[in-house]
Formats: C-alpha cells, sequence, structure tokens
C-alpha cells in the first residue's frame, strides 16, 4: 500500500512527465561500460595522493560504485552513527557536494558486521534522473537537481547480510533483482513513475547478490538474472523466463558479462571446491544426533556443528527458531549442486540449456566478489589474495596467472582503459597493470582506507570510493 508520500510522488511524476523528460540520454549503471572506459582522453598510470590528485571529499560510508552524469558524480552513502541513508551529487570538476538527499527510514537492514553496508547498490541515470536502492527502504528517483521525483518501498529482506544487487535500466524500465532467503524476485518498474510493469517470482532463488545484466538475441532484449546455482534469461517485456542453465556457486555475487552472443559467468563460494565440499548430513542422521527432544524438529540450541549453526538464520525459512525437513533439504541440496567455475556459455532457443550452452569451463581462480572483466579478447579476474588470471576469451585457454603486488581481498571490480587495468583491495591499495600480452606492473600505490567499490574510469579520470571519501585523479 502506497503511503500518502509515495502517492504524492507518483501524481507528481505523472504530471511532469512526458515534457520534463523529452531528452534522455544513454543509460548508466553499474557495469553499463562492462568496465571499459568509453573515455578517449588518456587516464594516470600513476595514482598517488601525493602527485597527481585532483581532489578528495571526504564522505560517509557506502560500498556503491560512483557514477557520472551531466557533470555530476553521484553515489549513496550511510552514516551509521544517525542511521541515515542518503544519496549525494558531487561536481565532476571540483568534488564539491551540489546536493545531498537523505531517505526517511527507521529501520536499517542487517548487513555483514564487518565487509558489509546498508549503501551497497550502485546508483543508475537515464541521463536526466537518477535511480537509487537501498535494501533498508526501496526505490527513489531524484531529478539531476536532487528533488524527489518518485519513491517505491522495499524491504528490508530476511537476509543477514543486506541488499548487495544494483538496479539496472532498459528502455522504459528500471530492473531490480532480489534474491533472499525467501521470496526472491526479478522485477520491472516505469522509470517515470515507479509503478510495477511486471514481477517474476524467482521460488527457487536462494540469496545471492548478482546484479542483472541486458542482453540482445535475435532482436529480442532479455534480462539475464544469475543467482544460487542458475543463471536465466528473462524475457524484458513481459518477465518470462525464457531459459536457464545450471552450474553456478551457492551464493553469487560476479554478475553476467555479455560480449557478443556470449555470457560470461564466473561463480564461487566456500565449499564447493573440489577436495573441500561441504556437505550436509540425511535429515534422519541429524535427528537422530541432535533431537534431544524428540519432537521432530531441531533448535539451535540442540545443534552443536558449526557448519551448521553459522547457517542457522538462512535455513530457518520461517524463522520460528527450529529447523524443520522441507528447511533441511533445501539447504542441502544447494550445497550438493553448488559447482565453483567460470562459465562461457551460448544460450540459443529456451528451456534447460545446461546441457549445450557451454562453450568452455574453467575451475581455478574463480572470485568470490568482483566481476570479471572481458576486454580485446581476453578474460581478466582477480580473486582474494591478489591473484590475476588471464584466460583466451574465445577458448578459455589460460594465458596467464599472476599475483598483485598487493594482497588482500578484492571487492571491487577491474576496469580497463586507455591501455591499463585497474585493480583495487579492500586496504584500498591501487595495482595499475598494462593492457598487454605480457605482465608489466605500471604503478602502485595505496589510499590505506578499506575499498569496496569500483573504480569510475570517464573524461580521463579515476574516480576511487573508499570508506572515507571520493578521489578524483587525473
Amino acid at each position: 500500500m502506497l503511503n500518502l508520500r509515495s502517492f504524492h510522488c507518483l501524481c507528481l511524476a505523472a504530471a511532469l512527465w512526458p515534457p520534463m523528460f523529452a531528452a534522455d540520454s544513454a543509460p548508466t549503471y553499474f557495469r553499463s561500460d562492462g568496465g571499459v572506459a568509453s573515455t578517449v582522453e588518456p587516464l594516470p598510470g600513476h595514482l598517488d595522493p601525493k602527485a597527481n590528485l585532483s581532489w578528495r571529499t571526504p564522505l560517509d560510508s557506502g560500498h556503491s560504485t560512483p557514477i557520472a552524469v551531466a557533470g555530476k558524480i553521484l553515489v549513496t552513502s550511510f552514516n551509521p552513527a544517525v542511521r541515515e541513508l542518503a544519496t549525494v551529487a558531487l561536481d565532476e570538476q571540483t568534488g564539491r557536494v551540489l546536493w545531498k538527499a537523505a531517505v526517511p527510514t527507521t529501520r536499517i537492514e542487517e548487513f555483514h558486521p564487518q565487509s558489509g553496508n546498508a549503501a551497497m547498490a550502485t546508483p543508475a541515470s537515464d541521463g536526466q534522473r537518477v535511480f537509487v536502492l537501498f535494501g533498508s527502504y526501496g526505490l527513489l528517483c531524484y531529478d539531476l537537481e536532487g528533488k524527489l521525483v518518485w519513491e517505491r518501498p522495499l524491504g528490508p529482506f530476511q537476509d543477514e547480510y543486506g541488499s548487495g544487487s544494483s538496479p539496472t535500466l532498459l528502455d522504459d524500465k528500471l530492473i531490480v533483482q532480489e534474491d533472499h532467503d525467501i521470496d526472491s524476485f526479478l522485477m520491472a518498474v516505469d522509470r517515470y513513475t515507479g509503478r510495477t510493469i511486471w514481477r517474476t517470482a524467482r521460488p527457487q532463488a536462494v540469496r545471492s547478490y548478482s546484479t542483472p545484466i541486458v542482453w540482445q538475441q535475435n532482436g529480442r532484449k532479455q534480462i539475464i538474472a544469475a543467482g544460487a546455482l542458475e543463471v536465466a534469461g528473462y524475457d524484458a517485456g513481459s518477465g518470462e523466463k525464457l531459459w536457464w542453465i545450471n552450474g553456478l556457486a551457492r551464493i553469487v555475487i560476479p554478475m553476467p558479462v555479455p560480449v557478443g552472443n556470449m555470457i560470461y559467468m564466473a561463480s564461487w563460494a566456500p565449499g564447493a571446491d573440489a577436495g573441500q565440499r561441504i556437505s550436509l548430513e540425511s535429515w534422519q542422521q541429524a535427528l537422530a544426533k541432535w533431537d534431544k527432544n524428540k519432537d521432530g524438529k531441531l533448535a539451535k540450541s540442540e545443534i552443536d556443528d558449526k557448519e551448521v549453526l553459522t547457517r542457522f538464520y538462512r535455513m530457518d525459512l520461517d524463522q520460528n527458531g527450529q529447523l524443520d525437513q522441507p528447511e533441511w533439504d533445501r539447504h542441502a541440496q544447494v550445497f550438493r549442486l553448488a559447482q565453483n567455475s567460470v562459465l562461457a556459455l551460448k544460450p540459443e532457443g529456451q528451456g534447460d540449456l545446461t546441457k549445450s550452452a557451454v562453450v568452455w569451463k574453467h575451475p581455478r581462480g574463480v572470485p568470490y566478489v568482483s566481476t570479471p572483466l572481458v576486454h580485446q579478447g581476453i578474460f581478466w579476474m582477480v580473486k582474494d589474495g591478489g591473484l590475476v588470471t588471464k584466460l583466451d576469451a574465445a577458448t578459455g585457454r589460460l594465458l596467464q596467472q599472476e599475483r598483485l603486488p598487493a594482497l588482500g581481498n578484492y571487492f571491487a571490480s577491474p576496469v580497463a582503459g586507455d591501455g591499463k587495468v585497474y585493480f583495487v583491495s579492500e586496504s584500498g591499495a591501487i595495482s595499475v597493470i598494462a593492457d598487454e600480452p605480457e605482465w608489466r606492473v605500471i604503478s602502485t600505490s595505496n589510499l590505506n582506507e578499506k575499498t569496496y567499490a569500483s573504480p569510475l574510469l570517464v573524461h580521463g579520470k579515476v574516480f576511487i570510493r573508499t570508506a572515507k571519501a571520493l578521489y578524483c585523479f587525473r
């Protein structure tokens, strides 16, 4: 049910459209450029705060990758001290904050205590409006001066690690994918009003945090959604599920990467590597071991297995503090079917394409969070520890595997431009690698601030968003 404030925004949007939004530009959203800069200006090969830093603007925390629209840089932020979620616009040239729009939320979603945040989704823009998604509140649409156009409450969702998927734009639609412990869905809303165009349930999908992508095959526009165990294609006009391919990890965070008629999909999660697989025993065995009161269910206090206890929340679908057989069996099946690998896919047809669509498969060096990069026929990926793997995109042949100068975790996705590939670690270490056949490190530097957002390359500048600030190098 819409509240009075939401209804007022919908009426305002309807009254102003279409004259106000007559000249929309190309859409911008997370990885809408595939991680490859369209800029023709030279990009800096050294990102040294003491040498070529153009500006640094302090910001509240956030994991969202910045986007550039009409001379503005847009990000979202979270201030835990005052529980404030906000959208922030900065001047691209100077870093000056132009406006900040706070969200009137009363409840902050749960998120990972070490590496999570309540501002994880990257904004999207059609050149006239900016769209943001907070798992604690829902969708909001602002004009480029920060005025609220419409809002659409969603969430919080049943997931103690929050909502990490970012919205995607296609034609008149804003696409949202939310995969959680229950009630997972893919949805298209009208970008002018926020009204639902279609909503497709994903009943078999459990928690994942991948962002959907737009793909076109034989003139038919599709939305490609990756989730636990499966990547699938949906008709962009109706939301109908057209095809699916099994063989993904039990938790999927990287997004699909479309290149021509191919889709590249990397997915990895703990417990599915050969020799290190996690499995749950049968329900009957679990009852025999732990059901002390013989009620045919398992309370958390009855279980002494760490692998089960750490996953109890997500297994307890009805949140009644006990596990029953359907809940147990569902999670056991996810572990049993999970596969960690990179898949190169060529989906042709409808229905289950698992046996026909896989062109090649690579099982090693697969990232948990970071989305791979495909550029000039080379498939790049980085996993925790700073291990970079380069594959031939056409065949999957291993070309190189090298270690970045900075070790540690890698949440940010690599980006490429002007003959360079940029990598940023969780600790804020930046490695610039030559986009050449031979491995060559151009430079290394360190901002010494936690960094989860991916770099933005635009107009000859490199933007790095850390947990404390937004940096602009040129």
